[in-house]
């Protein structure tokens, strides 16, 4: 698919330990891929798993029929990547 202003990929920071970083690299220096795309591959193809564990049905129906952007106004995210102080906590 060819990407526009509308579907450009966008960039996001996320922390990894140590240990998982460098499989990772492993992995894109053994087949001359980028880190980026094997990322990539691992949250495309884990979301909606995680979309069923995280989300209310409510909620989840929501993403699915595409009413997403009425979501991002109800839950905000910290807009700091680097937040120290944020909890990754299961529901």
């Amino acid at each position: 698919m060819k990407r526009t202003a509308e579907n450009k990929l966008r960039v996001v920071a996320v922390r990894i330990d140590p240990v998982i970083e460098q499989r990772l690299r492993v992995l894109a220096e053994a087949t001359g891929r980028k880190q980026s795309f094997f990322l990539q591959q691992m949250i495309e193809g884990g979301l909606d798993a995680i979309e069923e564990t995280w989300l209310s049905p409510e909620t989840l129906a929501k993403v699915r029929s595409g009413a997403w952007p009425d979501l991002l106004g109800e839950h905000r995210t910290t807009p700091d990547l680097f937040d120290h102080g944020a909890a990754d906590l299961a529901p």
